[in-house]
């Protein structure tokens, strides 16, 4: 098989800080569309984790079709009640049956693992949500078969692409697109949730800068047990904005003009006019969610810049090009950046079914840098490329672990 092609050029385009709009956004952890990709990831890697235990190797599966479908709740100053649970449905393919070397059959218990994943998962991140009580969970994941003596016989250095594909990456990132990371994370760090218990998980963050000035919009759903009327919410309101505003000038030195739940009616007196939630996400009233909808492999989502619409929570971390790729690219964009000093690097892989995965079909890489140094940038950057695709490989404990950020 002929070797990929990879390319590498000057782009001839001023870097995103010196364009006059940027739109970013973030979906944070309590968002339907977050819950369905951590849904979908947290059950790939307790098959991962099942298949390395029992057969010492991750065997076929992709779970990347997960489906939250908003419950009904009544929030009310003080208090509040579900009235009809969130529901979430995982589905996909999985290997379930295992001819082992000995010749016999062994059965993957795969509703246990779907099951407790999901519901592990949501303890884990929500402090209302309670997974028996406030979410039914259900699977609908095709059922495959392996025979570990054919995988052995089979295994290669790098597994053959399973699709025609591609990952995106990009660095560094704007001081817009830090900020609106920052602002996620920091309203879900547990200093806030224990200062602010009435901040709930579901955060979505969005920004719009126009030149030198930032417009960012916060929507945060506030848990309505801590909340006693209208003025404490209006209170915990300004006090949400007041932290935003103060994180934001440690963060830029662009003016910022913050908007806390705008779709909010001040003149209500009662709960209908507020954004008010019982178990901290609004998937609990109506609000659905779905793999892919979410935020890309540097948790953003960037409109302004190259991105994949590939889901990659819930794909296989062995073989898929969809998954792989993406965070391939991001982590090689980061390095061309830090290594090679120039401004803006933006890396896109294209697999082709069937290759070698260490060798997309091609692999392009822009920069935006100055002639000069993009001269002597460019034997450097072709071999970050290589480095990076011939380790991919060893990404997959990384993967299973959960430390590679995928959304």
């Amino acid at each position: 098989m002929v070797r990929g092609s990879t390319i590498v050029e000057r782009l001839e385009t001023p870097p995103i800080t010196r364009k006059n709009v940027e739109f970013v956004e973030r979906k944070g952890l309590g968002h339907p569309d977050y819950i369905a990709d951590a849904i979908a990831e947290s059950v790939s890697r307790a098959l991962c984790r099942e298949y390395l235990k029992r057969f010492g190797e991750v065997l076929h599966h992709n779970v990347d079709k997960v489906l939250v479908v908003g419950g009904q709740s009544r929030p009310k100053f003080g208090g509040g009640e579900i009235l009809a649970p969130i529901y979430v449905l995982v589905a996909g393919r999985a290997t379930t049956e295992v001819k082992t070397e000995s010749g016999a059959i062994e059965t993957v218990p795969l509703g246990p693992i779907v099951l407790e994943a999901s519901k592990e998962w949501i303890r884990s991140n929500f402090r209302f949500l309670d997974p028996e009580k406030h979410v039914v969970i259900d699977y609908r994941i095709g059922k495959g078969s392996a025979d570990l003596v054919n995988i052995f016989e089979r295994k290669k250095e790098y597994p053959g692409a399973n699709d025609t594909s591609l990952g995106v990456g990009f660095a560094p990132l704007s001081d817009t697109e830090r900020l609106v990371l920052e602002v996620e994370r920091y309203l879900n760090s547990p200093k806030v949730k224990s200062e602010l218990p009435m901040v709930g998980e579901d955060v979505k963050v969005m920004a719009v800068r126009m030149g030198s000035k930032v417009e960012l919009t916060v929507a945060v759903a506030f848990v309505s047990k801590f909340i006693a009327d209208r003025g404490e919410y209006l209170n915990a309101k300004e006090e949400v904005k007041r932290r935003v505003e103060d994180l934001a000038a440690k963060t830029t030195d662009k003016e910022v003009v913050v908007h806390v739940n705008t779709g909010d009616d001040p003149s209500a007196v009662d709960e209908s006019g507020y954004y008010l939630v019982v178990t901290g996400t609004s998937a609990e009233h109506g609000d659905d969610g779905a793999t892919g909808r979410g935020n890309r492999v540097n948790g953003l989502i960037t409109p302004m810049r190259p991105m994949s619409m590939e889901a990659t929570a819930g794909k296989n971390p062995v073989s898929h090009v969809g998954k792989l790729y993406n965070a391939v690219a991001y982590r090689a964009a980061v390095k061309i950046v830090e290594e090679t000093g120039v401004e803006e690097a933006y890396v896109k892989l294209l697999s082709q079914i069937g290759r070698p995965i260490n060798d997309p079909l091609v692999a392009y890489v822009g920069v935006v840098a100055d002639e000069s140094s993009f001269a002597k940038a460019k034997g450097e950057i072709e071999g970050i490329i290589r480095e990076q695709l011939d380790n991919i490989t060893k990404l997959l404990p990384e993967f299973v672990e959960g430390k590679i950020l995928i959304f």
